[in-house]
């Protein structure tokens, strides 16, 4: 990489998942706030750089690149780290299940974060409400793949997509705030449970506390984020 890094971000969004994998990386990345307050993502500014006013992106010698899972399978490849090799035969296993986790688990999370978007907003708990078992049944899937503990989705060997999952199921326990946490229980899935739980002891995830106020526990007992600057909502 010969060039810096850019990340787009706001405390506790999806840019998250992108910090501590670059972090991770060991890569020097700058970080520019998108203020959800002022809307700045929807500034004329920002859509230059995703159309969607969506958070994050990430600007890299190749240009800016948008999208989640577009910009962790970039860095992966790039970097040759934290995914398989496009050369292994765990590679098709690792993809599918990444696209699985963006696809379907992020995009059913979008419907139960903001409900409102999608339906009448009177009915919005009605939609949140079958929108979780849909969630639970997710995890229980990807709980069985961390049963079977592949490198890619392993305690020990943090992957993009472990981030992904951890960082996602820390917004379960926490968002919409004002609504019914109860469905979500991290002991339902044990053994997720314990990828959570050797990611808090990594040192991307303590620079990433550090850098978005989000508690001494982010994902096994996460509390609302308390950044030095912007906001989580």
């Amino acid at each position: 990489m010969t060039q810096t890094l850019r990340l787009h971000y706001a405390p506790d969004n999806a840019s998250l998942i992108i910090r501590l994998v670059l972090t991770e990386m060991g890569l020097p990345f700058e970080t520019v706030l998108v203020d959800r307050t002022k809307s700045a993502q929807n500034s004329t500014t920002y859509l230059a750089l995703n159309p969607n006013g969506l958070i994050p992106v990430l600007e890299t010698p190749q240009g800016p690149i948008f999208e989640t899972a577009a910009i962790l399978l970039w860095l992966s490849e790039r970097m040759g780290q934290m995914a398989p090799n496009p050369q292994s035969d765990e590679r098709s296993a690792f993809l599918k299940w990444l696209f699985f986790a963006s696809n379907t688990l992020h995009a059913d999370l979008r419907i139960l974060f903001y409900a409102e978007k999608y339906i009448d907003p009177s009915q919005a708990n009605t939609l949140r409400a079958g929108i979780r078992p849909r969630l639970r049944h997710h995890l229980k899937l990807l709980d069985q793949v961390a049963q079977d503990a592949p490198d890619w989705f392993h305690a020990q060997t943090p992957s993009v997509l472990t981030y992904y999952v951890a960082c996602m199921m820390r917004w379960m326990a926490l968002y919409p705030k004002g609504t019914d946490h109860s469905w979500f229980s991290l002991a339902d899935t044990p053994h997720l449970q314990r990828i959570l739980q050797s990611l808090e002891t990594r040192d991307a995830t303590r620079v990433a506390i550090t850098a978005e106020g989000l508690g001494v526990t982010p994902f096994t007992s996460p509390e609302y984020a308390t950044p030095l600057e912007g906001s989580a909502t």
